[in-house]
């Protein structure tokens, strides 16, 4: 087989894998199409409730268990069920702590992950040293700008440490993601932290409630789960690739 009927091999195979990708991707698709079809303001706060938001998360993580297998329960899949359980916490405002808690254990998982081998490592350059930077301003001015609003939260001697601490780790898992060169990986990981300021404006009253704030955040939040997992599917294809390539 020459160079030319290569090529051409690895195109169609990464075309028949792209195929079969958004397809095992479908049910997540439907699943979000649901949640916003149930969704209303007036929603209950209910197990029914917690189930429908969740079940987009789950069914990702099923997808990238069936791609990468069970090394990734310790990585990708492992963050997802830690965003699942957090959904259904914040279903619930009394639980928005044990909610938080559950989505920071899933951005240090991210974040260990994004240090595997799995991923490929890319040396850092003044450029992406300058992107680290950015990212922690960013995280701190935002802290900085939330405090007082947390400060006059009723559970504020557990939320201002609290938050501080989730919003180091997401801003952690934001710089680890520049290194990882995956692209989806970087976006989902950067939107995710789209999402979540979002959702941090909307409940520490930073902003007047808007039924619109809700679609920005779950949609930033959905979209930014799809991108890490894909990245993740992506991540290991190309160690795999990379893997073969030395053997032969």
């Amino acid at each position: 087989m020459d160079i030319l009927e290569t090529d051409a091999y690895d195109r169609r195979q990464r075309r028949n894998m792209s195929r079969a990708l958004l397809f095992s991707l479908l049910p997540f698709f439907l699943s979000v199409a649901l949640y916003f079809y149930m969704w209303t303001p007036d929603s209950p706060m209910s197990i029914t409730s917690a189930g429908v938001k969740s079940a987009p998360i789950l069914l990702l993580a099923a997808a990238v268990l069936s791609w990468n297998g069970g090394q990734s329960v310790l990585g990708v899949v492992g963050g997802l069920l830690f965003s699942a359980l957090g959904d259904c916490c914040l279903i619930w405002p009394e639980l928005f702590l044990h909610g938080m808690a559950a989505f920071a254990v899933a951005h240090l998982i991210y974040s260990l992950t994004f240090l595997s081998s799995r991923y490929a490592t890319y040396s850092s350059s003044s450029w992406t040293r300058f992107l680290y930077l950015i990212l922690f301003i960013i995280g701190g001015s935002f802290y900085i700008y939330l405090y007082p609003f947390l400060k006059q939260a009723p559970d504020s001697d557990l939320l201002v440490p609290a938050v501080g601490v989730y919003i180091f780790l997401i801003t952690l898992m934001g710089t680890l993601a520049i290194r990882t060169g995956q692209a989806a990986t970087l976006l989902g990981s950067l939107t995710f932290m789209v999402s979540d300021i979002a959702l941090a404006l909307q409940v520490f009253k930073v902003t007047a409630p808007m039924e619109p704030s809700h679609a920005i955040v779950m949609v930033t939040y959905y979209l930014a789960q799809l991108l890490i997992a894909v990245g993740d599917i992506k991540a290991v294809e190309n160690n795999d690739d990379l893997s073969k390539w030395k053997r032969s």
